[in-house]
């Protein structure tokens, strides 16, 4: 039998984009502990309020392109936060049909709460790796971002 006759086999456990997304699955429920349980709040919501407490008065066409989340997921979780009281919604001074989206107070509060949390629970995460691992790691992420042109928006919405 020679080599064209040997049939490619899948170790699914040994296949780096599956690796790479059960990773990312397991991180982000190893995070949502921590806003889901102290907050109310689910995965879409968490970045919702994550990307506006970086960006504030963004659109949520930024938000779905930063995020990589479907549009309809934003859509709901804004939709849901807006309920809450923890977003706000303001009109565009130059196209009126356009949204702007900012944390409310409440919304300020909460994040200023989850923030530390978040940033602490990743230092944790992180801390398994020794310091060169983590440079390497850190490193490695950014170029395969790159190759896949995954790396967020350089820049939100311009403001108006």
């Amino acid at each position: 039998m020679g080599p064209r006759d040997r049939r490619a086999v899948l170790r699914l456990n040994a296949f780096i984009p599956f690796r790479l997304n059960r990773l990312a699955v397991g991180v982000s429920q190893h995070l949502a502990d921590i806003y889901r349980e102290r907050f109310g709040l689910e995965i879409p919501e968490w970045r919702v309020i994550a990307t506006i407490g970086e960006s504030p008065d963004c659109t949520a066409q930024y938000i779905a392109a930063s995020t990589r989340m479907h549009k309809t997921r934003v859509s709901r979780a804004i939709v849901s936060l807006l309920r809450r009281g923890l977003l706000e919604r303001i009109t565009g001074v130059r196209d009126r049909r356009e949204q702007h989206l900012r944390l409310s107070r409440a919304g300020r509060a909460l994040y200023a709460q989850l923030v530390p949390l978040a940033l602490a629970r990743e230092r944790a995460l992180l801390a398994r790796l020794s310091p060169a691992e983590r440079r390497g790691f850190i490193t490695g992420v950014a170029r395969l971002e790159e190759a896949l042109a995954l790396a967020p928006p350089a820049t939100r919405d311009p403001p108006e």
